[in-house]
């Protein structure tokens, strides 16, 4: 398996590529974390890009599976979407001692989540249907230190979230800056977040890993995209060459006519 980090990316199809960028035109105004009122940031996630999608599942079966499940995928079947074998799955990727045909769980005791976090961490199969993949890359760029919360790290998408920052040792450690209090509230809103400490990456490198770690969920929650996407091209190609055959048989057939 390629370096989670440094592995090269494809460029995708133009299509998607220019279909992402007309919606993301459409919605860019509107579009705000659901609950917070928070500009959500683009991922720019590529299901077409493999190795994208072989670095999210690195870093995902590293620093988010140790909590979070994969309950409705089977380690065998991300094998096969991803181009992954069964040895590299197996000793790369799989820390929880599982078959290969398993579906993916978490190593953490439902009683172990309850007791740490006040509840089980959610599993993650559908986050990406549910929140969307821009809400997932927004939500992993978000933590901040928060003294006042149980475990010191509070998200601006997600406020109050019962978690701590899993990429801090990427990302660095960011503090907030307020703005002015809201009267009605009577909260101060964050403003902006700035790096206090250095991670082991820099801005444009984390961005790679919480768009990759987008990509990957977002395969997760609906694998058949993949092939329906390549299926979609053939069918495509069909109706087309049938359209033309159909012209042509119009043509020959109205050519007795006149």
């Amino acid at each position: 398996m390629k370096n989670p980090i440094s592995a090269p990316r494809s460029r995708g199809s133009l299509l998607k590529h220019a279909m992402l960028a007309v919606a993301g035109l459409l919605v860019s105004a509107s579009a705000m974390a659901a609950g917070s009122g928070v500009p959500l940031q683009q991922s720019g996630a590529d299901l077409d890009d493999r190795a994208s999608l072989q670095r999210g599942a690195a870093l995902y079966m590293n620093y988010c599976a140790g909590c979070h499940s994969l309950k409705y995928l089977r380690y065998s079947r991300m094998a096969e979407d991803l181009g992954l074998t069964e040895e590299q799955v197996m000793q790369n990727l799989n820390f929880t001692g599982g078959n290969f045909g398993d579906h993916i769980v978490n190593a953490m005791p439902v009683a172990g989540g309850e007791k740490w976090f006040g509840k089980a961490p959610p599993d993650l199969t559908l986050i990406a249907r549910v929140r969307g993949t821009d809400w997932i890359y927004t939500y992993l760029k978000t933590f901040y230190v928060d003294e006042s919360r149980p475990l010191g790290w509070n998200n601006v998408v997600f406020p109050n979230a019962s978690m701590p920052n899993p990429l801090w040792e990427l990302q660095g450690v960011q503090r907030p800056v307020y703005g002015e209090v809201n009267p009605d509230t009577k909260e101060a809103p964050v403003e902006r977040l700035e790096i206090s400490q250095t991670g082991s990456l820099s801005a444009e490198e984390f961005n790679g890993v919480a768009r990759d770690i987008s990509a990957f969920l977002e395969y997760a929650a609906e694998p058949a995209a993949l092939k329906r996407q390549k299926t979609g091209v053939w069918v495509i190609l069909f109706l087309s060459l049938f359209t033309f055959l159909a012209w042509l048989l119009k043509k020959e057939y109205w050519r007795d006519v006149h």
